[in-house]
């Protein structure tokens, strides 16, 4: 009995025969190599570079042979946020992170480029003479070796010139890549399915006149295929209002409506078909005489003339090549009232564009068939329209979404366009690929731009993979993070200083926990000591130095000798008695050192003096081993005697562990209390600190919110500046008209500057989150939300009634502030 179905087997119509040595043979005898290509991150790239890209894919087509055709193929595809849940060591703030983003849709991009070498008729075929429409496809045979030889070495010609832009990088799939494995989807099988889940089973694929169907998925089709449907101008980048201000631009690639802005499963298409040039243009030759002799009987015929001689002008002007060229957007929806509304999702990014939305039912069998790896040889001719290789280029796609650093180590911060999570790197990574030369940062943000939540984020996320954290704070910032790393390691660690009136601020500098007194711990001594004795606009004498250093290292021996415990009352009392001999013995002059003098500037903190608790503490804690330490000095951060010894005796606590923690990643981040260190006599501690501290696996990190104290302080550009090749900005919009003055001090490229201008320009009202731009070494810069679960944002919150609220419940349960978090965050979710 005859067979009257209308289906057939898709072996029968495949127009592929095989994959050979990473290349696609078609049965037509066309050769494809297929590329994997890497473009930047969205809203990472300026002007210059755009221009670059366009200038790199331009030199590399023209390396290309002729009856070529360059086939780009970008897919976005809507996935999920898919978190290990399970993963062990996992703390409570890091599992509610991973839960918060649980499921969290976001488009991901992939992108393909594939190069097909076919023949003059294959380019010349109509969607009549499609693979489709043939009864059975007889392979071919490739005839000319030579020709094929040529094409390979122009592939390989046409990868380095696009890698060596430095901009994008091209990786060529292998056979694996192309077919598959038992465990991993092919390209050819994800095109089939429109999927890149690794367990799609393949469908039934309908190709009507009416419809195309992949399994349950429908097809709706726009393109880009007459010069009547294109702009007036084109350009290889534009200008995204929604984050550009009067001040700074934020550009985008000319392609970026069709591509990440338009947030619905798709893939655009982009094709290049690289004819004989020179046979074309003799073909136009031969049209505009032929309108000349028309032009009399039609009006249409004259404007034809005109416009093939303008084109012809061009070529023969500026040397230019002939091609043809064709965009798709193919969008596809399981749900058919879905596929309304991306029928005027995808029209309206076509026009924004400045394109006309062409929606195309009569071509979408043949296009889709076209757009198979390594069969664009099938392509319809007449879908194609004549340009040349400039403006066809800019119609590519040039920007793709945040993706993960490769390294271990790094913080969770948040795509700002979809809010999908991305493992960020902005230490140890950067400093391998050379892009920074130390780990230091120096963040600015004002009052409310939601410095506090990054910087918690952050130092959490450091003290989690193993880091040793010391913070200097002036203002509670920490108290909620480092009272949760106290009760989680029952008092072992989260170790939070504080200074009040019945319980103040108090330290021992001699005390070292293993007797050891190191060159670093003699200096510390000294420059604390010196501190207290000189001011500001005092510097010692040769003499009084010679004379200090003397008196420290004698009374760090006696130590040593006599066993006795160390402290600033029994250094006073050594300098009063022995030291007073040596003195007398060396007949050491009052002029060049007045003992008198000395011990009584000192007298305050001796005992029975106004500051005899500050040095003489008799809690000798080992600091060294702990790893999380706060120390909030807000009550005393205008208090002139108080502040800069505090913090001498605070930087000193950091050094010791930098040099004696071999191998430990170490951070100090310090609040306003720079200001304070910043100072003439202190210039060259905090120098010392910024210079020294990334040969011992460390970072130093200054935040602060009063943008006048950088522009005005030279200190603060030479000695933290200048060594923090990280920096960090939150919202700068206050700082608008002083901006220029901030750009031109930390050394803000314009691109950088229309970055910072655009934080929480566009803010997706859905979702709570502040954003925040990182820098590295000039090098590398991007924008990223802190978004955080409600749990780390009750950890973390500054708002005085929601720590109050934290606080007073978990008293009320022994001190658990876990236990309080969790209560108060399950509350609010019922709410």
């Amino acid at each position: 009995m005859r067979n009257t179905a209308k289906a057939t087997t898709l072996e029968k119509k495949f127009p592929l025969l095989a994959v050979e040595e990473n290349c696609i043979l078609s049965k037509d005898a066309d050769i494809t190599a297929c590329f994997a290509v890497s473009l930047p991150e969205l809203f990472t790239v300026g002007s210059a570079e755009y221009e670059a890209i366009h200038a790199a894919w331009h030199k590399a087509v023209k390396t290309l042979p002729d009856y070529t055709v360059v086939h780009k193929q970008d897919w976005y595809i809507k996935e999920t946020y898919a978190p290990d849940l399970t993963e062990e060591g996992l703390s409570f703030l890091g599992k509610s992170y991973k839960q918060h983003f649980n499921e969290r849709p976001f488009l991901n991009h992939y992108c393909y480029l594939f190069l097909t070498k076919t023949t003059k008729e294959r380019m010349r075929m109509q969607s009549n003479f499609s693979s489709l429409c043939r009864g059975k496809l007889i392979p071919k045979e490739a005839r000319d070796k030579e020709a094929v030889h040529q094409f390979m070495e122009a592939v390989a010609q046409f990868e380095r010139i696009v890698n060596d832009s430095g901009l994008v990088k091209m990786t060529r799939l292998t056979e694996e890549d192309i077919v598959g494995t038992d465990e991993k989807q092919g390209l050819l099988e994800q095109y089939l399915t429109l999927s890149t889940q690794a367990d799609e089973p393949l469908q039934d694929i309908a190709l009507g006149s009416e419809e195309v169907r992949i399994g349950n998925k429908r097809l709706c089709l726009h393109t880009l295929s007459d010069t009547d449907d294109l702009p007036g101008t084109v350009s290889a980048d534009t200008r995204y209002e929604k984050l550009s201000t009067d001040r700074s631009d934020c550009r985008l690639s000319f392609a970026a409506p069709v591509g990440l802005l338009l947030s619905c499963n798709h893939m655009y298409n982009q094709y290049l078909f690289l004819d004989n040039s020179d046979s074309n243009l003799q073909k136009f030759e031969k049209s505009a005489k032929n309108m000349h002799s028309l032009a009399r009987y039609s009006r249409s015929n004259q404007i034809n003339k005109e416009w093939i001689e303008r084109y012809l002008n061009e070529a023969h002007s500026f040397g230019l090549s002939s091609i043809r060229a064709h965009f798709n957007v193919i969008a596809w929806s399981d749900d058919p009232a879905e596929l309304k509304q991306l029928k005027n999702d995808t029209g309206s990014a076509l026009a924004l564009m400045e394109c006309k939305p062409r929606h195309n039912t009569t071509d979408v069998a043949t296009l889709y068939w076209a757009g198979i790896p390594g069969n664009a040889g099938d392509f319809p001719s007449e879908e194609s329209f004549y340009t040349f290789i400039e403006p066809a280029l800019c119609f590519f796609s040039g920007e793709t979404n945040y993706r993960d650093s490769p390294s271990p180590f790094g913080l969770k911060m948040a795509d700002r366009l979809t809010g999908n999570p991305i493992h960020l790197d902005i230490s140890d990574l950067p400093m391998k690929r050379g892009v920074i030369t130390n780990r230091n940062k120096f963040i600015l943000g004002p009052s409310g731009s939601g410095k506090s939540f990054f910087t918690n984020h952050m130092v959490r996320q450091y003290y989690e993979q193993g880091a040793h954290v010391l913070l200097v704070d002036t203002g509670n910032s920490y108290q909620g993070l480092c009272e949760l790393i106290h009760g989680k390691t029952k008092g072992e660690d989260g170790v939070y200083f504080t200074y009040t009136e019945s319980n103040p601020i108090a330290f021992n500098p001699f005390y070292t926990d293993d007797g050891v007194f190191d060159i670093e711990k003699r200096e510390s001594v000294k420059t604390l000591v010196l501190t207290l004795w000189k001011r500001d606009d005092e510097p010692p004498t040769r003499a009084e130095e010679v004379a200090l250093s003397n008196a420290v290292s004698g009374y760090i021996d006696q130590i040593k000798q006599q066993s006795a415990n160390p402290s600033f009352n029994g250094f006073y009392d050594y300098v009063k008695g022995d030291y007073k001999k040596v003195l007398e013995e060396k007949k050491v002059r009052e002029k060049d050192f007045d003992l008198a003098n000395f011990l009584n500037v000192l007298e305050p903190y001796y005992k029975g003096g106004e500051y005899d608790y500050l040095l003489n503490s008799d809690k000798q804690l080992d600091l060294l081993n702990k790893r999380f330490i706060v120390f909030e000095i807000d009550a005393i951060k205008d208090h002139k005697i108080l502040f800069p010894i505090v913090t001498i005796i605070i930087m000193e606590v950091f050094i010791n562990k930098m040099r004696r923690l071999k191998g430990q990643r170490k951070l100090i981040l310090i609040e306003e209390a720079w200001k304070a260190i910043a100072k003439e006599g202190m210039a060259d501690y905090i120098k010392y600190l910024f210079k020294t501290v990334r040969k011992f696996f460390g970072e130093a990190i200054v935040v602060t919110q009063e943008v006048d104290d950088i522009i005005q302080s030279p200190i603060v550009k030479e000695s933290i500046i200048n060594n923090s090749d990280c920096k960090i900005l939150l919202d700068q919009r206050k700082y608008m008209n002083k901006f220029d003055d901030i750009q031109a001090m930390l050394g803000l490229t314009d691109k950088e500057k229309a970055q910072v201008l655009s934080i929480n320009m566009n803010n997706d009202p859905s979702r709570l989150y502040k954003e925040v731009w990182i820098g590295l070494g000039g090098v590398q810069s991007a924008v990223y939300a802190t978004e955080v679960s409600l749990e780390e944002y009750l950890a973390y919150t500054t708002e005085e009634s929601e720590k109050m609220e934290v606080m007073e419940l978990a008293s009320q349960l022994g001190g658990n502030v876990e236990l309080a978090i969790r209560r108060i965050a399950a509350k609010r979710r019922e709410e």
